[in-house]
């Protein structure tokens, strides 16, 4: 791996060393998160609470292709609105953040020979990574890779998680970007300020004992918990979870929750873990 990508900078003959990032993971909301005065808030504090990142590294629930693919590269390829029905505005949107082809090439010499890369140089960052940058990084000066994720399997994406770990002592930040609950078609009432379900509430309440608890086979074995299937009728929003706690210096530490609370009844439960 590159010795040189996470170098700040050379000051009186000193190499001054990268700072080593957390791993999060983060509800990212739909598009009009951007004029959720609450959420928009919550997510810009806790980006100035954590080191400005050299690099960042997304797995969004937006992308499932297999094998683990990279995305574009160049910083010049437009996002992917893969969303509907919003308003024109939503399309609007840019986030013409860097390219960041030094860290697709780690990310492809970070693993094995049984888990091959492929590349999709035209994807651009979709939803899932470009709506929470926009907040948290809103000067769009940070170099920004979006990964796939090759399946839905909790141990194989903690092993990804594990193997991109490494990346975090070069200034990488590695966001799991999903949702904590995601039971859209089971929503009743679609106020931003609506009532939670009985579902969401409880697995979110599961969720958050089962990470202070470290119970990391018990995450695994969410399709059993309280609140399921309504919770993650599809499990692509929960998923990205693992390769955040992969990533983690020790997976069974208790998490740093930075966010808690609803959004259309929907838990945006997010955390970070050293």
């Amino acid at each position: 791996m590159r010795n040189d990508g996470g170098l700040a900078g050379v000051q009186g003959g000193v190499m001054d060393e990268p700072t080593r990032m957390p791993t999060v993971y983060l509800g990212h909301g739909a598009p009009p998160l951007v004029d959720d005065e609450l959420w928009v808030s919550q997510l810009r504090g806790w980006a100035k609470d954590l080191p400005k990142p050299k690099q960042i590294l997304v797995v969004s629930a937006h992308w499932e292709s297999a094998p683990l693919t990279v995305g574009a590269t160049d910083g010049k390829t437009a996002l992917t609105y893969d969303f509907y029905g919003f308003p024109q505005r939503y399309y609007d949107m840019t986030y013409w953040s860097p390219g960041a082809p030094e860290l697709a090439a780690d990310v492809r010499a970070m693993m094995p020979d049984a888990e091959p890369v492929a590349e999709a140089p035209d994807y651009g960052l979709d939803h899932g990574a470009f709506v929470p940058l926009l907040v948290m990084y809103p000067e769009a000066d940070i170099p920004v890779l979006q990964i796939s994720m090759p399946d839905l399997d909790p141990e194989h994406l903690f092993s990804i998680g594990q193997r991109l770990r490494p990346l975090r002592d070069e200034g990488v930040l590695i966001m799991g970007s999903g949702f904590m609950t995601h039971g859209l078609p089971f929503l009743r009432d679609w106020r931003p300020d609506a009532e939670p379900p009985g579902w969401s509430r409880e697995f979110d309440l599961w969720a958050a004992e089962s990470l202070d608890q470290g119970a990391i086979d018990r995450l695994m074995d969410f399709r059993t918990a309280p609140g399921m299937p309504y919770a993650h009728p599809t499990v692509e929003h929960f998923a990205p979870l693992f390769v955040t706690l992969g990533a983690a210096s020790d997976p069974e530490a208790t998490p740093e929750t930075e966010i808690e609370g609803f959004f259309l009844g929907l838990a945006k439960r997010s955390f970070q873990m050293a």
